[in-house]
């Protein structure tokens, strides 16, 4: 099956749908806008009409933070999780000046910590939250 993919198109409603389908909480509307239309760079997978997965990212061009990565959970182990990371990585790499490095940083649900190790991650301990993982990239 081939999905399809869209950069920068999230939307309230899809975000809201998708953050639905693994029982997240949601913020207000008028601060889930104000947050997505301050992400650097966003990613959703679709299957025809319907949303299966998003991931995005928040940063000021040295450190950014991975958020909302989501796959609904009848397509997990499909690989999309691990292709909306690949994406999102992808584009701060193709962003990059020469001679800069960026450090990323994402907060993982309990227990999926070991995804992200398999995408490049690394755990960071941390007493206040669940394990951060980080994954630094440096351009010559």
């Amino acid at each position: 099956m081939q999905y399809q993919v869209k950069e920068n198109e999230l939307s309230y409603e899809t975000y809201l749908e998708l953050r639905k389908s693994v029982n997240w909480n949601n913020w207000s509307r008028e601060q889930t806008e104000k947050a997505l239309g301050n992400s650097y760079y966003s990613v959703t997978v679709w299957d025809t009409e319907k949303a299966i997965g998003m991931g995005r990212v928040v940063g000021d061009g040295m450190y950014f933070t991975i958020v909302d990565v989501v796959v609904r959970p009848e397509y997990q182990g499909q690989g999309i999780g691990a292709f909306i990371i690949q994406s999102i990585v992808s584009s701060l790499e193709k962003n990059m000046c020469e001679g800069s490095r960026i450090s990323i940083q994402l907060l993982s649900e309990v227990g999926k910590e070991q995804f992200y190790v398999k995408q490049g991650f690394k755990l960071i301990p941390h007493e206040y939250c669940g394990p951060a993982l980080r994954k630094v990239i440096y351009r010559s």
